[in-house]
């Protein structure tokens, strides 16, 4: 009979991203963040240093490649390198918004497919495992050939919702942006019991959405906008102007990652939503913070799943609910 190994203690450190979902996160896992330097030189160069032992252990390393994108994914793979290097039994990289995950194919002759490469990256690096939240497609799973656990935030997003009191079930309709987001929209609409409508969005990009029609009722309905990501906030708010012409009574939105470049949440604040409900994946510095949000933390819903993972047990439970419909 072979002789059990004892397991790498579980170890938990945080790059500088989002430093407060980190402390969140670790707290749900039950740990203390481990204890690294990272310093900036000057020039930009990014020095890392792994102040305690980590030999043997198991580690999980947490940074959402979001603005500076460039400088967060260094630091990553930099933290990758120097935990592989002082002989980390595991490497798992947490990574609440995977940054370039909207270059996943070529739309168009001699593009690069950055999603891919970065997957690489980290691969050649010596990650073992990556842990993301809502892919902007789920089939960049496919990208990498290591585990991917990709949590999804519909069931939190729509928590805010059904905890409403001023929203009834039978008044909500789920409203997809534009075609390629109705599978996301149908997803909310089964947890809410509600039915869904599109945006007839013809437009390639965001920065030139212009709306042509509304597929589906929303008349006299509390419309919830619904997206993965809001960038420059244009496509969200044009379509909250749609849906309020289409006769929609108020205009929700909910997304998981707010990246809000440029002036977004100023136009958002000049929009006609209501609220946007959105999760902490990305840190939203004071300047883009504005009464108008929602935020809804993910940090207990990674602390789960990393610990499920460290104990080696599914972590399918922390995404899967029963359709609302299905549980009366």
């Amino acid at each position: 009979m072979a002789e059990h190994v004892e397991a790498g203690r579980m170890k938990v450190f945080a790059l500088n991203s989002n430093r407060p979902l980190a402390e969140k996160i670790a707290k749900a896992a039950g740990v203390e963040l481990g204890k690294a330097t990272i310093k900036h030189f000057s020039d930009g160069e990014i020095q890392i240093s792994i102040d305690e032992s980590i030999r043997g252990d198991e580690l999980f390393l947490i940074q959402s490649v979001s603005d500076p994108v460039n400088t967060n994914l260094m630091e990553l793979l930099i933290m990758v390198d120097a935990a592989r290097r002082a002989s980390a039994e595991k490497i798992n990289v947490v990574i609440p918004y995977y940054g370039y995950s909207r270059a996943d194919r070529k739309a168009r002759s001699r593009e690069p497919i950055t999603a891919k490469l970065i997957a690489s990256l980290l691969q050649m690096d010596g990650v073992n495992r990556v842990i993301a939240l809502d892919l902007h497609a789920a089939q960049l799973q496919g990208f990498f050939d290591i585990p991917v656990d990709h949590l999804q935030s519909d069931r939190l997003l729509t928590s805010y919702f059904e905890n409403s009191t001023t929203l009834a079930d039978e008044d909500i309709v789920v409203v997809a942006p534009d075609h390629a987001g109705v599978s996301r929209a149908r997803r909310l609409a089964e947890l809410l019991g509600a039915p869904i409508a599109i945006i007839d969005n013809r437009s390639d990009t965001e920065n030139a959405a212009h709306p042509e029609a509304v597929i589906g009722d929303v008349k006299g309905k509390h419309a919830i906008l619904v997206d993965d990501i809001i960038d420059t906030a244009i496509r969200i708010t044009v379509s909250a102007d749609a849906l309020k012409k289409a006769g929609a009574a108020d205009v929700y939105a909910a997304a998981t990652h707010a990246v809000l470049s440029g002036d977004a949440t100023q136009r958002i604040n000049d929009s006609v939503l209501k609220k946007v409900v959105i999760t902490d994946s990305i840190q939203l510095p004071e300047d883009k913070q504005s009464d108008k949000f929602v935020v809804m933390s993910v940090g207990e819903m990674f602390g789960k799943a990393i610990d499920l993972i460290y104990h080696e047990e599914p972590v399918d439970s922390l995404f899967h609910k029963a359709p609302k419909r299905q549980e009366q």
